[in-house]
């Protein structure tokens, strides 16, 4: 920001005001704007914030960059029949849980530490799980209370009371809709997304899928994609939007909860819509200066399916592989969204508690303790304009909004935090201030070794790397072999950028 051209601006509009009062009113105007000028030349002597580096996120996605885990649930006529696509003809009595209870999802979900739940309320065989007008493949059609229920108003109700955010997956591919593979479905389908996103209070994410295949009457339909994103933006604006395209978040290339040890938030994803093939290494990686900021989801499920089937009960992933997910997700630049397949009862299964709860155990451990929040000290190979405005221990302080920075010329530096006292380490968990955008191209971990053994005393005061990488973004963590450590050294190494690093600390992780 130029602040002398903001002085200039704000002096016009002054004195514009000022026009219209008597002579003594504009003596007082011009002593103010004395004032002002010299404020303004003091200020213009401070170092100015880093200039931004696009891309840059929006606020919607700011927002959603401070989640961090969520459900996503996968329940509706699949659920019965055993398969992962329905055909659109199934019965529609086939959809009868015996104790559909959404506040179950909602309490096992945040039991486990998510944020939200994304409910799949019509999947590509077209079944609605809320009472819509403009299908008679629904809910209202079913067995299950009479015809009266309405899944997604018992979730969305669940949710508030449970304090997890509401967001929606809906299929454009309708297996059933006689009208899919014309331009009036396009309309049909806007008028059940305004349902969806008018009737059932804030939404947070809305994720459409790719999918797309002949209908009823053998037609494919051309989807009005940028109509649907429209729609979105007028009822839900501070919700995301996501698909392997964008326009806000993007899937993360593969279905097995893993984001690539490069992650950048921008890509280049022009003419890009969803279902876009051939595009999988892009959109696990990104691209360093993309034209857009359209960071990663990681999904995955609990289970080998989306759906729930009886015979995968026993195959449910383990703690240790959900652990793996997790900092593959939420320590690789990305959100963590996690599928559990409600069972046909309407209950998320037993055997999916356990492994979340072992989850959560190993969340609450791991990061209960920042080993940093008491450091003695911070330093750094350079600060911007010498201004403790961005001093190291701002990336220490535990508050979002300040960062450490260095010189606009400056891509290469380093900052040194004093430990209390000798302590075993084995994560550090590194953040940039990505309102400003995403800069880090490659980075290292040194530890300068300390302790009460003899091994560590003969080792006292050496710098030992244990660790490096490429991109940071929203949030990195980074696990090593522990050691002791008396000091510990994150080095920049290549930025696009100057430095901009908002958080960095450390754990002694199980």
């Amino acid at each position: 920001m130029n602040r002398h051209h903001d002085f200039y601006i704000l002096r016009f509009y002054i004195l514009r005001f000022c026009g219209s009062f008597p002579f003594y009113t504009l003596r007082f105007c011009g002593s103010f704007l004395s004032a002002l000028l010299l404020t303004t030349q003091l200020s213009a002597q401070q170092p100015l914030s880093p200039l931004p580096v696009a891309p840059i996120p929006t606020a919607r996605q700011l927002a959603w960059h401070q989640m961090k885990y969520y459900a996503f649930v996968h329940f509706g006529p699949n659920t019965f029949t055993n398969l992962e696509w329905g055909h659109g003809t199934e019965a529609e009595d086939l959809f009868n849980p015996s104790q559909l209870d959404c506040r179950q999802w909602a309490r096992v979900a945040r039991d486990a530490g998510m944020e939200g739940i994304i409910l799949t309320v019509k999947h590509h065989d077209g079944f609605c799980l809320w009472p819509s007008p403009h299908s008679v493949h629904t809910v209202k059609e079913s067995r299950w209370k009479n015809g009266q229920g309405d899944v997604l108003r018992e979730l969305a109700d669940a949710c508030r009371e449970y304090g997890l955010k509401l967001g929606i997956y809906m299929s454009p591919w309708d297996r059933n809709n006689p009208a899919y593979g014309t331009p009036a479905y396009n309309e049909i389908f806007k008028k059940q997304l305004t349902e969806v996103l008018t009737n059932y209070g804030e939404v947070f994410e809305v994720w459409f899928d790719g999918a797309c295949g002949e209908g009823p009457n053998g037609k494919r339909q051309e989807y009005d994609f940028h109509g649907f994103w429209q729609l979105v933006r007028q009822l839900q604006p501070n919700a995301v939007i996501f698909s392997d395209a964008g326009p806000d978040i993007r899937w993360v290339g593969n279905e097995q909860g893993y984001a690539a040890e490069t992650n950048w938030c921008s890509i280049n994803s022009y003419g890009w819509m969803p279902g876009v093939p051939n595009v999988y290494d892009q959109l696990q990686k990104g691209d360093e200066g993309g034209q857009h900021w359209i960071p990663t989801e990681v999904n995955t499920s609990i289970r080998p399916g989306w759906f729930y089937h009886a015979e995968e009960d026993n195959k449910v992933k383990s703690v240790a592989q959900l652990i793996e997910n997790y900092h593959a997700s939420v320590g690789s630049n990305g959100n963590f969204l996690l599928n559990l397949p409600v069972d046909r009862r309407g209950l998320v299964h037993e055997n999916d508690v356990q492994a979340l709860m072992g989850l959560k155990k190993y969340i609450d451990t791991a990061f209960r303790t920042n080993l940093l929040a008491d450091a003695k000290e911070a330093i750094a190979t350079n600060t911007r304009g010498k201004n403790t405005v961005f001093s190291a221990i701002n990336a220490i302080d535990g508050k979002p909004d300040t960062y450490w920075a260095t010189d606009d010329a400056v891509k290469t530096a380093s900052m040194e935090i004093a430990l209390r006292q000798p302590t075993e380490v084995n994560a550090v968990l590194l953040q940039e201030y990505i309102a400003l955008g995403q800069r880090v191209k490659k980075f290292s971990i040194e530890v300068q070794v300390g302790g009460l053994s003899a091994e560590a005393s003969a080792k006292e005061g050496k710098w030992q790397r244990v660790a490096s990488g490429t991109t940071i973004g929203n949030r990195r963590i980074v696990r090593f072999s522990a050691v002791q450590a008396t000091k510990i050294r994150v080095n920049i190494e290549d930025s696009r950028a100057c430095v901009v690093l908002s958080n960095v600390e450390a754990y002694r992780v199980p």
